[in-house]
């Protein structure tokens, strides 16, 4: 690999016009196919679980109850609701919506059984759309708030809330995006102290990340990715882009001062940093992808969108880096030796942590562990409309709701009956049904059994006590799933599935803790391999995979200690008690053990480089991070920093992504890879590069350091 790599940097660094122009080329194809794709609607579907029969159920006899929904809540602002004028305003409104695109039904607040506060200042009114949930457009929100207007132009307070609401209120303005690149040209000008560096190393990355946009773009209708799948790409191509186009720049600014040729430098730095660059990649899409074991295809798809992210900007480091090495030779070139030789600083570190590697491993340990704590209360769930900023719509409305009928209102149960068609009795088991579910605790009403119109149907909406995402209505859930329902319906022929959408996050939380050891084990098993065939090691790879495990078991307990403990939540403008978003935790493990493993190939390869030159095992460390030590602690600030600015963000699940892995980068390149790592590499010694005959005759070669382009193989080394 490395031999290919250096071929192709020299010729793009050779010939970088034509590179050029085919970079151009390849950007108004891309882009012209991007402009003329069309979205895939998101796949929310959970097989197998007991929400989705019910949904399916929806849509074979009641369509409306399995199509998106919003609740509009309409509030006096002086007197009662049900004052003349203010009345017919909001009747005015209703009527509007019934004439919206897609609107099936839209229930009567004003009728007997409506949804009307006691006293008489609220009234509700449930919309049901046939459109899927997935399909839901920002024009179908914009016609509802429009369709509003009557009601507000008599003075009614309107807010609302669904899924028309959540699946348009994404933030338009790329807040994130721009911190994080301005955050980046910082740290970049501080570490190379040249602009044209910065440059090269910027723009490398972002046209990366512009051609994984244009592919997901591209490919989202045939794959159906989900549309959180482009922020991922972004969130993961703007970060690992810079940290690949970084190593490979810095790479071969250190070759130019060495005295090669820039021809000659910029085949070195693909051959060693390119073929690092390479490896990372790999195990950062690998561990993505390994998504798909969830079992849930919305999950599975995102990590398939986030890999062609993660595939771009590896590509874009590989072939358009050597053009503009080609492009700016005389501007990239450092004007001073000690801009790129070897840090004294990192020198004097790694000496310090290899006389004592016993202290730095225990001490990193004890740190990771401390963070890691508050992973002991962990609760999966979903943030609801109550962890919404104060002045968004639908949270005023899950407050008005809250306090008109209760915290449950928010999230109602939808019980799906499977009537037989004819069955004798049905109504009375109905009815029993309905007593059983009311007798529970925890309930507040349950309605009467509405029939579908072809009579092979019933739902009942039952209404807890608690809100959504209250334990205590998960509780409630299993409960009437395991003990009620059944005993209901013993000796009947009706099946009842509980549905709705609190419902649906409950299952989609348990699938994904259940299929949670299949996805570690088989993303730590294919990452373990190849380290294997990068580093030929047997116990590199497998003290890596451990000391992931332990820095990504801290990033869950900082964020379950801000966001559910409450500790700093104020600070990113969201309240405590927020249960952690179930699909975070794969979707942390998969990044963060992709990314840690980005910065361990790093390392480690400027450490193997060092021991295939002649060092003794501890010097390879020294010289390892002295060679390295700076370009791994900007990269994960760097990296850390465009994490972090996505809490700018007004989405609970952004906010908890970016800072859950912002401070994990921050933690394993400052604790694990600075500290612990270079201990263990010590403490190793000969063993550290050491692979049985057996597993090396088997395993693909790959060369990180370039001495298979240089037409000099490693040494063979035996355990001490």
């Amino acid at each position: 690999m490395s031999a290919f790599l250096a071929r192709i940097a020299r010729a793009l660094t050779h010939h970088w016009k034509r590179g050029l122009a085919a970079a151009l080329v390849t950007l108004v194809v891309l882009g012209g196919l991007a402009g003329a794709a069309s979205p895939a609607p998101d796949d929310w579907e959970i097989p197998g679980t007991e929400s989705q029969q019910a949904i399916d159920l929806f849509r074979a006899h009641t369509p409306a109850l399995a199509g998106a929904d919003a609740t509009l809540v309409f509030k006096a602002q002086d007197g009662k609701i049900t004052a003349p004028e203010q009345q017919a305003a909001v009747e005015s409104a209703l009527a509007n919506v019934k004439k919206l695109k897609g609107v099936a039904e839209v229930s009567d607040p004003f009728a007997q059984g409506g949804q009307a506060s006691p006293d008489g200042t609220l009234v509700a009114a449930d919309v049901r759309y046939e459109t899927d949930p997935a399909e839901i457009e920002k024009s179908d929100r914009k016609a509802l708030e429009k369709a509003t207007d009557p009601a507000e132009a008599a003075g009614v307070q309107v807010s609302m809330r669904g899924t028309v609401i959540d699946a348009t209120q994404q933030q338009d303005a790329p807040v994130g995006e721009l911190i994080g690149i301005a955050l980046a040209i910082v740290l970049l000008t501080l570490l190379f102290r040249s602009a044209a560096a910065m440059g090269a190393t910027l723009f490398g990355a972002l046209l990366g990340v512009m051609v994984g946009q244009m592919l997901l773009a591209i490919l989202a209708k045939p794959l159906g990715l989900p549309e959180f799948a482009t922020t991922i790409a972004v969130m993961l191509g703007l970060g690992a882009g810079i940290d690949y186009s970084l190593l490979i720049i810095a790479r071969f600014r250190e070759q130019v001062a060495a005295g090669d040729s820039v021809r000659d430098a910029s085949g070195k730095a693909a051959a060693t940093a390119g073929s690092a660059v390479v490896a990372a990649g790999v195990i950062v899409m690998v561990a993505i992808a390994g998504l798909l074991v969830i079992g849930i295809p919305m999950i599975g798809k995102m990590g398939i969108g986030a890999a062609i992210g993660v595939a771009a900007v590896v590509v874009s480091a590989l072939t358009f880096l050597p053009v503009m090495i080609g492009a700016f030779q005389k501007r990239l070139t450092p004007k001073k030796p000690e801009h790129v030789q070897p840090s004294p600083m990192f020198e004097r570190w790694g000496t310090f942590i290899t006389e004592r590697p016993w202290l730095s491993i225990a001490a990193g340990v004890l740190i990771l562990l401390v963070f890691a704590f508050p992973l002991t209360g962990m609760r999966l769930g979903q943030p609801d409309d109550g962890n919404q900023p104060k002045d968004s719509t639908a949270r005023i409305a899950y407050d008005n709701l809250s306090t008109a009928f209760g915290p449950g209102s928010n999230g109602p149960f939808l019980l799906a009956v499977d009537t037989p068609k004819g069955a004798a009795g049905t109504q009375q088991q109905l009815e029993k049904i309905v007593a059983d579910v009311k007798a529970t605790p925890g309930i507040a009403t349950v309605t009467p059994p509405v029939p579908s119109q072809d009579g092979e149907m019933a739902t009942i909406t039952a209404i807890p006590k608690t809100s959504p995402q209250d334990q205590a209505t998960s509780d409630l859930l299993e409960t009437l799933r395991d003990d009620v329902l059944p005993a209901a319906t013993q000796g009947t022929p009706l099946k009842v599935y509980v549905g709705g959408n609190t419902a649906a996050f409950v299952d989609f939380s348990d699938r994904t803790a259940a299929r949670l050891p299949l996805f570690i084990a088989v993303v730590i098993g294919l990452s373990v391999l190849l380290l294997m065939m990068a580093f030929r090691s047997l116990l590199v790879p497998l003290v890596s995979a451990a000391f992931n495990l332990l820095s990504i078991g801290a990033a869950y307990g900082v964020v379950t200690a801000v966001f559910q403990d409450g500790i700093g939540s104020s600070l990113l403008g969201v309240e405590s008690g927020v249960p952690i978003v179930s699909f975070i935790p794969v979707m942390m493990f998969a990044i963060l053990f992709g990314l840690s493993m980005d910065y361990n190939v790093f390392l480690l390869s400027r450490m193997h480089e060092a021991y295939n030159e002649g060092d003794r095992p501890r010097e390879s460390v020294i010289h390892g991070m002295a060679r390295i030590g700076k370009v791994v602690l900007f990269a994960g600030l760097i990296m850390a920093s465009v994490f972090l600015a996505f809490v700018t963000q007004p989405d609970t699940i952004a906010k908890m992504m970016g800072l859950g892995l912002g401070l994990a980068i921050l933690i394993d390149v400052l604790i694990v890879r600075l500290v612990v790592a270079p201990a263990v590499v010590t403490l190793l010694g000969d063993r550290a590069w050491w692979l049985p005959g057996w597993l090396d005759r088997i395993l693909p070669n790959v060369s990180l350091e370039g001495h298979l382009e240089e037409g000099v193989d490693s040494r063979e080394k035996v355990p001490a």
